[in-house]
């Protein structure tokens, strides 16, 4: 019953994002395949793999809004990965690097297919150890000093996706010019002007990181456990 539950919330944000016209967003962000009857995660993520404890890149593919008694065969380049099933309608694909074909196939004559490209050492996480804390532990302080973000995510609702996020804010420690990404996708940029901006987390580890050009980049890494949370 929980593995539907997140299948059809995924679904519902899906059809949210195709009204609103949003770009992509987080990982409940799902792309439908040609038969409308299977998806896939339309952005690469980086969580734990439970076979090495490595973080390690990865995608979910199964059902969408199966009826009862669907199943669909799941392979990553030509290796069968997992069945899914209406009772269970995900299963978790762990990329390699490169180029990946993942295919969600019903039957003989009805399959999806799903490309990823990964890039090398893209879920490596960065060294934050000149990072520094405020005495009271509630702020990361950035070894350039020119930024500094809250460390325990709080709850709200994201705009651009309509479903309630974890989230961290990041401030200009100054009047830089910072180009704030997350997971390598520009976010924002912050400056006197702007000088601070809520960043939302996706499920896993999260790595925010804000550049003053050439000069500095500062990261900072958060865990956005499953990508949700719930208003208080």
């Amino acid at each position: 019953m929980k593995n539907k539950k997140i299948l059809f919330s995924r679904a519902a944000a899906f059809v949210g994002m195709a009204v609103l016209g949003a770009p992509v967003w987080a990982t409940t962000n799902v792309q439908v395949g040609a038969s409308g009857k299977t998806y896939a995660s339309s952005a690469v993520q980086c969580a734990a793999n439970p076979a090495t404890g490595e973080q390690s890149p990865v995608i979910e593919a199964g059902l969408f809004n199966p009826k009862q008694g669907v199943s669909a065969a799941v392979s990553l380049n030509g290796a069968s990965v997992a069945t899914v099933t209406t009772d269970n309608p995900a299963a978790s694909v762990w990329l390699a690097d490169g180029g990946n074909t993942v295919v969600v196939a019903l039957s003989k004559k009805t399959a999806d297919s799903y490309a990823f490209n990964v890039q090398p050492g893209m879920c490596a996480l960065p060294d934050t150890t000149g990072n520094t804390f405020s005495a009271d532990g509630t702020l990361e302080y950035a070894a350039s000093n020119k930024s500094y973000a809250t460390v325990t995510p709080g709850c709200a609702l994201n705009a651009r996706t309509g479903m309630a996020q974890p989230y961290v804010n990041l401030f200009d420690n100054g009047s830089y010019l910072l180009n704030v990404s997350v997971n390598g996708a520009p976010l924002t940029q912050l400056s006197s002007t702007r000088p601070h901006t809520p960043v939302f987390l996706s499920a896993g580890q999260n790595v925010i990181s804000a550049a003053n050009g050439y000069l500095s980049t500062d990261y900072y890494v958060r865990d956005g456990g499953d990508g949700t949370c719930t208003l208080p």
